[in-house]
């Protein structure tokens, strides 16, 4: 199982929880996680794609194609992508 924690208000109402247990039966990536939960998870993926989500995994940054593994702990938090000045400073 891996345990899947929803922060921001944006990403929880998306996919209306804010913690998840996910079973999994090999290592696999954050995108093939969420795709294969798409149900739960499904949601996710637009902010994911458009970067607006901080992927974290046992407390090290990652990204959607880091590996999961059972017992891991995967965050997903909701970053805005705008800069100090309000301009949008990294390009889609």
């Amino acid at each position: 199982m891996i345990s899947v924690q929803i922060f921001g208000q944006t990403l929880r109402a998306a996919v209306e929880e804010s913690e998840f247990e996910v079973p999994i039966n090999d290592h696999t990536t954050v995108k093939q996680l969420i795709e294969a939960n798409s149900a739960q998870l499904g949601p996710l993926l637009q902010y994911i794609k458009s970067r607006e989500a901080l992927i974290t995994i046992n407390k090290k940054i990652g990204s959607e194609d880091s590996v999961v593994k059972d017992g891991d702990i995967l965050k997903l938090s909701f970053q805005s992508r705008t800069s100090y000045d309000g301009n949008r400073d990294i390009p889609a």
